[in-house]
């Protein structure tokens, strides 16, 4: 069964490859703004949305669990390209990551959390860092927008 679409979700993200104390030159950014779905289930928050031919992860849905207290954003993607994603202030887990042309493990630390999202929606942000044998592959900041449609509030 379809979760039904009731939000807006902007999505934004940026990835500095390598050392993350390089130059602007070395970023790249994405903004995506989707219809989604958007719930709150006891403390935590959770963002669903489908992925599109602009993402590369066509045919894949995304959900991220936001915790209420701020210390772990869960990634799930499902689909073609599953990948898991858990990233916790003060731990490095240990995360596989589907890339579409084969799998990686890869390990994952949060350098921080933060949101201020209510039943109403609102916003979250997160950066972490992505390693492989210990080696820094990127640093990537996302921030989300979730915005309530307007034929859903009451």
């Amino acid at each position: 069964m379809a979760l039904p679409e009731n939000c807006i979700i902007t999505i934004n993200g940026r990835v500095e490859s390598g050392n993350p104390q390089v130059n602007e030159d070395s970023c790249d950014t994405i903004e995506l703004i989707t219809r989604g779905y958007f719930t709150r289930k006891g403390e935590n928050f959770f963002i669903t949305y489908h992925e599109s031919e602009a993402t590369g992860y066509k045919g894949c849905t995304t959900t991220v669990k936001i915790a209420g207290d701020s210390r772990c954003v869960t990634m799930l993607r499902f689909g073609p390209a599953q990948s898991q994603l858990v990233i916790e202030k003060g731990t490095r887990h240990i995360c596989h990551y589907e890339t579409g042309v084969g799998a990686m493990t890869l390990g994952v630390a949060a350098d921080e959390i933060e949101h201020n999202l209510t039943d109403e929606g609102g916003e979250a942000s997160f950066s972490y860092t992505l390693d492989t044998d210990a080696q820094l592959l990127s640093r990537n900041c996302v921030r989300l927008r979730v915005r309530l449609a307007d034929s859903c509030r009451s």
